[in-house]
């Protein structure tokens, strides 16, 4: 098979397009021939070494895939974790989900981690009540152009706030329902998402970034408000006093989607259902970023760890 190795941690130069053995299904395991393997930021994290697991080499990056199983020939998206930029893998058969008809490939895997993620933060991670301001950290990413889509059809969100880099991306998010987009800069960001809450502190914050962009966001809740950390793309650790916490009456949530990987029925195949029935009624409309060809996996790579995107990023395992 074709798959994308690296034997050293670095930059996107140690993805290397290589020949292996085809993979070998294990108990309780299936083959699927991959069409497409989603890029997530997480995969930058691996290449360097830096995610919230260490990994040994050689290594297949790639947490998460769609194609059809061997064996029974269904369209199926698969969480792999590792193993994900390669035209067959090896998937333990309680990690897939069927696709519907009617939806693509593309789409389908758009919703996976991505909509998973954005699915739990509302639902499982900060409880959104209705009518709490909600604020989404990039919200022109794949996660982030999600959560703000879901917040009112899932939690009943009141005021959206999304954050983004430049005005084009945050145009792109008022697109999907943000009621404001702002500057996400960490500089002064406290002030502005108080404005941008009409002078109120907000209740729910999701991050993605860690840094400078975490203080402000957490100095900006009101009392109850939750800040849920689901990336640290910065790379800058936060450190937290517990008594600005009972003070402030906040609270400070974190969420890693493979710990789903625990009670994957519930936490992994009945969201996923939920989300594909909500594009099925054009609740939600995953936002497609880019193809790129198997072996141009670490110029796709940069492009995602640049936020040069809209949307989710895929690689044509195929091309």
């Amino acid at each position: 098979m074709r798959a994308i190795q690296q034997t050293e941690f670095g930059g996107p130069e140690v993805l290397e397009l290589v020949e292996l053995a085809d993979p070998v299904a294990g108990p309780g395991e299936v083959l699927v021939d991959v069409t497409y393997a989603g890029l997530n930021f997480a995969d930058t994290h691996t290449r360097q070494n830096e995610y919230v697991h260490q990994d040994d080499l050689p290594l297949i990056p790639g947490a998460e895939v769609a194609g059809v199983r061997r064996d029974t020939g269904e369209r199926v998206v698969a969480l792999c974790q590792r193993g994900g930029y390669a035209t067959q893998i090896a998937v333990e058969e309680k990690r897939l989900a069927p696709i519907p008809d009617g939806l693509s490939d593309q789409a389908a895997l758009a919703l996976q981690i991505q909509g998973l993620t954005a699915w739990h933060l509302h639902r499982t991670c900060a409880h959104v009540a209705p009518g709490e301001t909600v604020v989404v950290h990039s919200g022109a990413g794949g996660v982030g152009s999600l959560a703000v889509q879901l917040a009112r059809p899932l939690a009943g969100a009141g005021r959206v706030i999304a954050t983004a880099s430049s005005e084009a991306r945050r145009e792109a998010a008022i697109g999907f329902g943000a009621d404001v987009a702002i500057d996400g800069d960490g500089e002064r960001l406290t002030e502005r998402l108080v404005e941008a809450n009409e002078g109120r502190e907000v209740d729910v914050v999701f991050d993605m970034a860690g840094g400078e962009q975490f203080d402000q966001s957490l100095r900006a809740l009101a009392p109850f408000g939750r800040i849920v950390v689901c990336g640290i793309s910065t790379k800058q650790a936060n450190t937290v006093r517990t008594g600005h916490l009972l003070r402030n009456s906040r609270s400070v949530i974190g969420f890693w989607l493979f710990h789903c990987l625990n009670d994957p029925e519930r936490m992994l195949r009945a969201p996923l259902v939920d989300l594909f029935e909500r594009a099925a009624r054009g609740e939600v409309e995953p936002a497609i970023g880019g193809t790129w060809p198997l072996a141009e996996a670490g110029a796709a790579q940069e492009e995602l760890s640049g936020r040069r995107n809209t949307g989710k990023l895929f690689l044509d395992v195929n091309a």
